[in-house]
């Protein structure tokens, strides 16, 4: 290799010549933003107001936090539906009957109607099918062959695999995209607590432990006892992990990772490069990495404030985070605030109710506290500091990072488990994209560059 330098250290080595070289892409791909004003364009496709750009229809979910007041759209309390069912109601009708939600849930999405009892039985045994044909070997030849320490990357590689394994892989007719996708959701959990479990014993010298899927748990319940090296957890455990599953499901089409799905999807290619491609944008820090940074931030917050609970000391500390003065120094109070939602995030709401109850039985209640008074605390700091301030609140991300660190569930897995319940919802948007045969998804960019002459190569310089 020369130099003494191992493969991997010349492979990742950014040399003073790619130094330079990207110095001239920045420089030649700066754009003056008195552009985007002239020619109407909506960065990120959002209005100066926050409000996406409509796309496309859709009968899967809608997200709404708006109401219509004199005559004006004005900022509402944050509603999700789900196929038109409030996601409040949903919870709120399995949790009360001391039933696991996420089977009912995925039907719904999926086919357009709650199921009833044989529907759902039927579906539940559909799913533990799939989790059986769970490719002999796969863990010894894909997954274990290269480990990786970023399990969003297993899950990706894993996906785009069974291509291999499958005779009608580009057959993009509806039953046959149906049987891909009810294969992958099945399979998602086996690929990505495989994949950790890997990952420690190579990287961190633990035991492999690998427990298969029990067809009469339910889909929380087989996480949770594959996870964990005894099998173990409690009644609590499991029907919290099951409402994250539930509300993490999906979110409108407008989301950048469901969004890409309709993108692929539109071009006619095969399902497993439209979940990779999926994934590859939940993967993001700006999307389903997001509850890292929050208990990232919440550590440091933990560790740089001596009274949770004086309020002056926490609000302080947190105007040190906005100012760029603190933590990451990127000014962002990470939880507080989304695209969408204003006065408040539903999903939030509902998360923070049952993380109460799991905090009180895993003794965790002060650091609850916490989140509390920073809940209520972060929105005056960013409204006193904000030109165009349109109001925040706390999002599911806030809440949720925080659940799965009572949960026991290793940091690796917090986006995996989040792409777990997202694959239900990009199936859903893959079929209704396929479904209403639309045209391939063509957005335009406007080219802004003065035409110049050829100059001959020995001319050059």
């Amino acid at each position: 290799m020369g130099n003494d330098k191992t493969y991997e250290e010349a492979y990742t080595e950014i040399t003073p010549e790619m130094m330079e070289l990207a110095r001239l892409c920045e420089r030649t791909d700066q754009i003056d933003p008195a552009l985007y004003t002239k020619y109407d364009v909506k960065p990120g496709l959002r209005d100066l107001n926050g409000k996406g750009v409509v796309a496309g229809l859709t009968e899967v979910s809608r997200v709404q936090a708006k109401k219509i007041v004199d005559g004006k759209e004005v900022p509402d309390a944050g509603h999700l539906y789900y196929r038109g069912r409030n996601i409040e109601d949903l919870v709120r009708g399995f949790a009360s009957e001391g039933r696991y939600g996420y089977e009912e849930v995925a039907y719904l999405l999926l086919f357009g109607e709650l199921p009833d009892q044989n529907q759902l039985g039927r579906f539940h045994d559909i799913l533990a099918r799939n989790q059986s044909l769970f490719p002999q070997n796969f863990v010894r030849d894909i997954i274990m062959t290269a480990p990786s320490s970023d399990m969003m990357n297993v899950l990706a590689r894993s996906i785009l695999t069974l291509y291999s394994y499958d005779a009608s892989a580009d057959d993009i007719s509806l039953p046959n995209v149906l049987r891909q996708c009810l294969q992958v959701i099945a399979m998602m959990p086996m690929f990505a607590i495989y994949g950790y479990r890997t990952y420690q014993h190579y990287y961190l010298g633990k035991s492999l432990v690998i427990r298969q899927p029990k067809p009469e748990l339910s889909f929380a319940e087989n996480i949770l006892q594959m996870l964990r090296k005894d099998g173990k957890y409690t009644d609590l455990e499991a029907r919290l992990l099951d409402i994250c599953l539930v509300l993490h499901m999906e979110h409108g089409g407008g989301n950048n990772s469901t969004f890409t799905d309709r993108v692929v999807t539109s071009s006619g290619t095969d399902s497993y490069s439209v979940f990779a491609a999926a994934l590859g944008s939940l993967k993001g820090p700006r999307h389903g990495g997001a509850n890292l940074k929050v208990m990232q931030m919440m550590a440091d917050i933990k560790e740089n404030v001596k009274d949770w609970t004086d309020k002056d000391e926490v609000a302080a500390y947190l105007t040190k985070i906005l100012n760029k003065d603190a933590f990451d120094h990127s000014g962002l109070i990470y939880g507080i605030g989304h695209a969408v939602y204003s006065i408040s995030d539903p999903r939030a709401v509902i998360l923070e109710r049952f993380a109460k109850q799991l905090s009180e039985e895993k003794g965790r209640a002060e650091e609850m506290a916490l989140y509390h008074l920073i809940e209520e605390t972060a929105p005056r700091i960013i409204a006193s500091k904000s030109r165009m301030y349109k109001g925040v609140s706390a999002n599911v991300d806030f809440f949720s990072g925080f659940v799965y660190d009572m949960l026991d569930l290793p940091r690796e897995l917090y986006t995996p488990i989040f792409a777990i319940a997202r694959s239900v919802g990009w199936s859903a948007h893959r079929l209704e994209e396929l479904a209403r045969r639309g045209k391939i998804i063509r957005p335009a960019y406007i080219a802004v560059h003065d035409n110049v002459d050829y100059v001959p190569l020995g001319q050059r310089g």
